[in-house]
């Protein structure tokens, strides 16, 4: 390709400035470049909680957007991931005392689904029966929350520690705790995604039943 051809390239190039979902303020994520809008859909990018807020003390909060509508030069994004960074994660954990996870998937009342990792750290070593308790709590309180809340009131919930403080309070009882946090949430398909996916399952379902006929 000749040094011309390059050049043309580059000046048919368009940039676009990517902008976080109204529930984050419509904050500016950052800018990206495509030759036709099309290329720019499904684009992810990485930012922390901190520079949207401009809170250093936020940047252990990892969020990903992903560029789903563009009009004109705009990127308009979605959420689709919230974690904590390992640093974070590893300065929590202390000897002698319990770290306890849960992996859970949800549906949230708007069709989403979800799945959530909450983690509970306790003050000292707690035994299989607390842990199994703590844990069932922990799946109790977020598969509540998922069914009372639409997939952005869920985030906010998950991003503004409302959720980990509703797990906390709850699970103290059980065995005095030092902290709760939501280590990652991830958007595992869209309501359009669920319904067809059970759309699929009922046609499987069906056709089991002919057969078995």
């Amino acid at each position: 390709m000749s040094d011309r051809s390059v050049s043309r390239r580059r000046e048919q190039k368009r940039w676009y400035t990517l902008q976080a979902p109204e529930q984050f303020d419509r904050e500016e994520l950052g800018e990206t470049v495509a030759e036709e809008p099309d290329q720019v859909l499904g684009r992810t990018i990485e930012t922390t909680l901190g520079d949207l807020r401009n809170d250093a003390s936020e940047n252990n909060t990892k969020l990903t957007f992903k560029v789903n509508e563009v009009a004109s030069d705009t990127a308009y994004t979605e959420f689709i991931k919230h974690e904590l960074t390992r640093d974070y994660m590893r300065s929590l954990v202390r000897r002698g005392s319990s770290k306890v996870e849960a992996f859970i998937t949800v549906l949230t009342d708007d069709d989403y689904r979800v799945q959530i990792q909450p983690v509970a750290l306790t003050t000292k070593s707690a035994d299989a029966s607390q842990e199994q308790a703590i844990r069932r709590t922990m799946i109790d309180i977020v598969e509540e929350s998922a069914r009372e809340r639409s997939y952005e009131d869920l985030i906010d919930s998950i991003v503004e520690g409302r959720l980990s403080s509703a797990i906390y309070n709850e699970a103290k009882t059980i065995y005095p705790l030092r902290r709760v946090e939501i280590q990652k949430t991830t958007l595992e398909a869209r309501p359009e995604e669920v319904a067809a996916e059970e759309e699929t399952s009922v046609d499987v379902d069906e056709e089991d039943v002919e057969a078995a006929d």
